[in-house]
């Protein structure tokens, strides 16, 4: 199977009209446009007051990350993504489906968390939790969904300018959270960091890295979106290497401005609606609301650009041969004017419901940090293979692969601990994704194993 459609001819992804400013919109975007949101709760039910330690760990580890899938773009050829770089270094199909299958997972597993925030937001809003006797926050949450995935058929799609404008009203609230926030804790009992702590340090701040990590993945989209972004090469890296800090930055803000003001105990009464019980303390019912509507509109954006994407990717994985053709409706006439396939839009939002309805906040972001956590660290171990070339330095993709070996376990054990439903629920998910990619690739297998033997005979 090739991967030489992943992302086109190399020279015309140099001719993309989106620039430096458009690139780090679009990376800050999918970090920051609904994941604070959704896993601030999450992060101070773990480490407390250490939650924006946590987001300093997860951050480190997704610009190591970022190095790695930087580095392994410019070697590859082509550039692409995840598949594409297990396809050219480790030579294995079957690794880059696998691989292309469970970013996949994990994008439905991000798009569940979006939306069941974005329920959360909307039923904290209206001060109503049933309808008709049907709690309303799942709902909600289909509702969302099912506007997307009606928008995405149709082919509405942000501009980029448009993109940049959301982007930049989604961190000036964020921002205006974190500095009206320390104002007024300042003056009123302080500023709390939890550092004092620190000396005590034991695992817990960790563990919340590992379930926050999917409030880390939005950079990829550039890596996806390369023949939009003008001389890629260049503006990637350095989109992702001012993305991510800035992104950390925000999140360390927002999360010592809500334990100081809140507090561990409250927020972990209604950790799906933090933020905005945190802003009522300082700025009243507006702020309440201000930043109620905020999370309405940030996680909502996020499910569009999600779907968008994982629509996107999932063209050039069946383009690819590494998703079933079955899955892609279009006739040559709409796959030459890049259509997005239909079937998989509705197999995407159907997916994305059942999570968002069955699963548990805790549950749905494990999941979804989970898959990040096995696809960072494996482009982490690819980049580190490649430490031999003379431009690729070996320190970052061993801080990315480290890094997440520690996560994965730590997280399970967390969840085992504290939540031993949820630990059984995502153990099980992840064993039938991974059971049916082995199933579908058993052919790729059967066939890898024969060259090997046939080349080894010779």
């Amino acid at each position: 199977m090739s991967t030489e459609n992943q992302t086109g001819d190399p020279a015309e992804n140099q001719g993309g009209d989106l620039g430096l400013t458009g690139a780090v919109s679009m990376a800050l975007g999918g970090m920051i446009g609904g994941g604070i949101y959704a896993v601030l709760g999450v992060v101070v039910n773990i480490s407390g007051q250490l939650a924006w330690l946590s987001f300093v760990l997860a951050g480190l580890v997704a610009l190591c990350a970022g190095y790695s899938y930087i580095k392994l773009n410019q070697l590859s050829k082509p550039e692409g993504a995840s598949p594409t770089y297990l396809e050219w270094f480790a030579d294995s199909s079957t690794l880059a489906g696998m691989a292309g299958w469970t970013l996949l997972f994990g994008y439905v597993g991000s798009m569940a968390m979006y939306a069941y925030a974005f329920g959360s937001y909307f039923v904290d809003i209206i001060s109503v939790d049933q309808l008709l006797g049907l709690p309303l926050r799942p709902l909600l949450s289909l509702a969302i969904i099912g506007i997307f995935v009606a928008l995405n058929l149709v082919g509405v799609e942000e501009s980029g300018w448009v993109e940049i404008v959301l982007v930049v009203v989604k961190i000036a609230v964020l921002v205006g959270f974190v500095g009206f926030g320390l104002w007024f804790g300042s003056g009123n009992g302080g500023i709390q960091t939890g550092l004092g702590s620190i000396g005590g340090l034991t695992f817990e701040p960790i563990m919340a890295a590992a379930m926050s990590f999917v409030a880390f993945q939005g950079w990829q989209l550039l890596m996806y979106s390369q023949s939009t972004i003008k001389d890629h090469s260049d503006t990637n890296p350095t989109a992702i290497y001012i993305s991510i800090p800035t992104a950390v930055l925000i999140y360390i803000g927002v999360a010592i401005v809500t334990t100081s003001i809140v507090g561990v105990s409250l927020v972990s009464q209604r950790p799906e609606v933090a933020l905005a019980t945190a802003a009522s303390q300082f700025g009243g019912s507006w702020g309440h609301l201000i930043i109620a509507l905020s999370a309405l509109f940030s996680t909502a954006s996020a499910i569009n650009a999600t779907l968008f994407t994982s629509a996107q990717f999932s063209d050039r994985l069946i383009e690819n041969d590494l998703l079933p053709t079955r899955l892609d409706s279009n006739t040559p006439d709409e796959f030459e004017e890049g259509a997005l396939p239909k079937r998989i839009i509705i197999l995407l939002g159907v997916l994305t419901a059942a999570f968002t309805v069955v699963g548990s906040l805790e549950g749905i972001t494990s999941f979804a940090s989970l898959t990040f956590i096995v696809v960072f660290g494996g482009m982490s171990y690819l980049a580190l293979t490649q430490r031999d070339h003379e431009d690729v330095s070996a320190i970052p993709p061993a801080i990315g692969l480290v890094g997440t070996v520690v996560f994965l376990p730590l997280m399970m054990i967390n969840l085992f601990n504290t939540q031993r439903t949820v630990f059984y629920t995502v153990v099980g998910i992840s064993v039938v994704v991974t059971l049916v990619e082995l199933a579908y690739f058993r052919t790729d297998i059967l066939e890898e194993k024969t060259e090997r033997d046939v080349s080894g005979s010779d």
